[in-house]
């Protein structure tokens, strides 16, 4: 029998718990929105796990509006940039021939959370082609949202992340801070500092064939989220802190959060 996530805390949520908490937290239906999520800071025991964090969403946001998570495949990528660990230089051509091919429906996300992994296998789910930086999304604008990806650049002007912003969509931090912020990487593209662009790898497939493709892409960098996010919210700039659970959570919408992020950026990084 699943047990609490917290000694301390024995507090049982359900699907209407959780969709009481998700509203007093600012989402609406209707909401075009993008979220990043732990369960295990939610606290307690959760009735249905993830399924039934993952219904009170839909449920809260409705099928008029859009869910949209990130579904990373960090793992299919290429070795030398790994550093979380890093591997050897006589594995790398190794793991470049053997790593399995992408595919939207069978690849297992990464150090996404059991929420977006168990979202992405969702009915009526869409995600998007890239092998390293997908995202799924359900909900009216799903297909607008997923339906081009493509390989260079992909948290750029072409990527889902652009599509929301243009959306007028929100982003929901449930239970983590700005540094799983994604949407941060398109005020990355937006800022005027000196970039670094690199040559990454994948394996995809080409006409049901597996092959190793390059592609170009921004050195993308969150070290600096955390402080980023904390400025747009000690300015006042529009943002709901709420709560689900015991976690706190944080609601703001997305064109406001990259206009600031693309100008804090520009003003500090060199």
């Amino acid at each position: 029998m699943p047990e609490p996530s917290s000694a301390e805390d024995t507090t049982l949520h359900t699907i209407a718990t959780l969709h009481a908490d998700l509203s007093r937290a600012g989402l609406q239906a209707g909401m075009h929105v993008l979220v990043h999520s732990s369960m295990r800071s939610i606290g307690g025991w959760i009735c249905g796990g993830a399924e039934s964090v993952i219904i009170a969403l839909q449920q809260v946001v409705t099928p008029q509006g859009t869910l949209m998570m990130p579904t990373h495949t960090s793992n299919n990528s290429d070795p030398q940039y790994w550093r979380h660990p890093p591997v050897p230089a006589e594995w790398w051509p190794i793991i470049r021939d053997q790593t399995p091919p992408y595919h939207p429906q069978q690849s297992i996300t990464r150090l996404m959370g059991t929420i977006a992994e168990n979202f992405r296998r969702f009915p009526g789910v869409l995600r998007s082609q890239h092998p390293l930086g997908s995202f799924a999304a359900w909900g009216q604008q799903a297909a607008f949202l997923t339906g081009e990806h493509p390989l260079d650049n992909m948290f750029g002007e072409a990527s889902p992340l652009a599509r929301l912003y243009d959306s007028g969509g929100y982003v929901f931090l449930l239970g983590v801070d700005h540094s799983n912020n994604t949407s941060l990487h398109l005020a990355e593209h937006r800022a005027a500092f000196r970039k670094v662009m690199i040559s990454e790898g994948s394996a995809v497939l080409v006409n049901d064939e597996r092959q190793w493709v390059r592609y170009t892409m921004l050195d993308y960098d969150d070290d600096d989220f955390p402080r980023l996010g904390a400025a747009y919210e000690s300015q006042h700039h529009p943002h709901i802190i709420g709560r689900v659970g015991r976690t706190v959570t944080r609601l703001m919408p997305m064109r406001a959060l990259v206009d600031f992020g693309a100008w804090w950026l520009g003003e500090n990084r060199l």
